[in-house]
């Protein structure tokens, strides 16, 4: 019991922490491109309390984190309006960045807390065992996650970010096309997930990628 209350513990902050970044990054990069939506319905904040799923923020990854498997969820999508982007902005290439922006920022943080982990494990092995075991805990758990949240969602699977980074690419004519699959998307999703096959489709690049993140600071920290 002690266990689980303590993996809870590890695993609840970053997971909550890093699908609310993943979320207000879309509306920024949506506002940095003319789109005031998120911000005018009070999304653009890092309070998790505005972006909160039940299902997806915490019932899911609270299952997940007490069965011991890979923790994944979701928050609120925040809403954006591509008809706002500035002038200057192709809409096709506008929606592509704010889907690009969710996904990047959890790279992003996986990339910093690679850092910290290497740096706990470099610097913080003479002290007590519980401050070195709980901050590498941590760090890893943030990696991890956020490794995680990217491969999942730039997954081309429609409504995952992916999809509309691949619509970027694609004839105008395929839009309406994503559009009809994203309604069977999350049906498509539990399919794929029951069949083990999303997680061959996810975590192949969370270990290439964690194993490149690693590298990195030990290489310029002598790790």
């Amino acid at each position: 019991m002690d266990n689980v209350i303590m993996r809870v513990l590890m695993w609840a902050v970053p997971v909550v922490f890093s699908i609310v970044v993943h979320e207000v990054s879309h509306g920024w990069m949506a506002y940095r491109l003319g789109d005031d939506t998120a911000k005018r319905m009070g999304r653009l904040t890092l309070n998790p309390v505005s972006h909160i799923d039940p299902v997806g923020t915490v019932i899911l990854p609270l299952i997940m984190i007490i069965m011991g498997g890979p923790v994944f969820g979701w928050a609120k999508p925040v809403p954006f309006n591509p008809y706002n982007f500035k002038r200057n902005v192709n809409i096709r290439t506008g929606a592509m960045w704010v889907a690009l922006a969710g996904p990047g920022s959890n790279l992003g943080i996986a990339f910093l807390f690679s850092f910290v982990l290497v740096a706990a494990q470099k610097f913080l092995a003479g002290f007590p065992s519980v401050i070195h075991f709980s901050i590498t805990q941590l760090a890893q758990a943030f990696i991890v996650i956020n490794l995680v949240l990217a491969s999942l969602n730039l997954v081309p699977i429609p409504p995952l970010d992916g999809s509309k980074i691949l619509m970027r690419f694609l004839p105008p004519e395929y839009d309406r096309y994503f559009l009809m699959l994203e309604r069977y998307g999350f049906l498509i999703l539990l399919l794929l997930l029951a069949t083990g096959a999303f997680s061959s489709m996810v975590w192949v690049p969370v270990e290439f990628l964690f194993s490149i993140f690693l590298l990195i600071p030990r290489v310029l920290l002598g790790g």
